[in-house]
């Protein structure tokens, strides 16, 4: 098949050196196009480039590292938190519970930042606070959707080896299941990034990213807001990166089961 055909077919299968083509081809249009946007208001990317050098100067290096510390051990304990509530829900008691706290990704953290603060002792302690809140109800979410989802012959195939049910939650749920928890987690860590503008504008003490970039955008500077947009989007796919190679280190067996398929 005509590589410039497979690329518009359906359920096509592309070669590796195929879809680097494809992916440098498309970032070379969108910088085209961004090069020749007829918008006033649109920085061009020398703009950018020299907003992203002044503010180095200035020190976004170090609230870059500041900020990526705060998401790094925000995720950490909601990644503990979320699974331990999601391997819970193998008891029927705290199923209503771990349904109930799914639920609270609808609320907005505008009416609940009140509580929180009540509760948090420190600054930094309230930005923790409501970054774990915000990753846990959907990192929660997923991981008993991939708790439900486990088929029901596995369970039986444990039990016909005479292990005990706990023996069980160990083997199918717990062990049985940590490349899907690499996977829940690259989908919901980003939320912490996305969150991180408004939990360091409600504290300031501590500097971050978000109070630069909260900054900047106050005084309408667009090139400096498009450079620290950037720059989270680089660390944020940089962190991705780094989760799926987690995966691949810890769960090496997973693109094997994907290679078959």
């Amino acid at each position: 098949m005509n590589h410039a055909a497979a690329v518009f077919s359906p359920n096509a299968v592309l070669s590796k050196n195929t879809v680097r083509i494809l992916v440098a081809v498309q970032v070379a249009v969108v910088l085209l196009l961004w090069i020749i946007s007829p918008l006033v208001l649109f920085p061009k990317p020398g703009e950018v480039l020299r907003a992203l050098g002044d503010m180095w100067d200035q020190g976004l290096g170090g609230e870059l590292i500041t900020s990526f510390y705060l998401n790094l051990e925000a995720i950490a304990l909601a990644t503990v938190v979320s699974l331990l509530l999601a391997y819970a829900t193998v008891m029927p008691f705290f199923r209503p519970i771990v349904a109930l706290l799914s639920k609270l990704r609808f609320l907005s953290l505008v009416g609940l930042t009140f509580f929180f603060t009540l509760m948090a002792k420190s600054g930094h302690q309230l930005k923790l606070s409501l970054l774990v809140f915000s990753v846990s109800v959907f990192f929660v979410t997923g991981m008993a959707d991939v708790i439900n989802s486990i088929p029901k012959e596995k369970f039986d195939l444990a039990r016909t080896l005479r292990m005990g049910e706990w023996r069980v939650v160990w083997e199918v749920i717990v062990l049985g299941q940590v490349d899907q928890v690499f996977d829940v987690l690259r989908q919901n860590a980003a939320i912490g990034w996305m969150m991180l503008t408004m939990v360091e504008g409600i504290v300031r003490s501590e500097g971050g990213v978000g109070t630069i970039l909260l900054d900047q955008n106050h005084h309408f500077r667009l090139a400096a807001v498009f450079a620290i947009q950037l720059t989270i989007l680089m660390l944020g796919l940089l962190q991705d990166y780094g989760i799926g190679l987690m995966k691949n280190m810890f769960c090496p067996y997973a693109a094997l089961t994907l290679e078959r398929k």
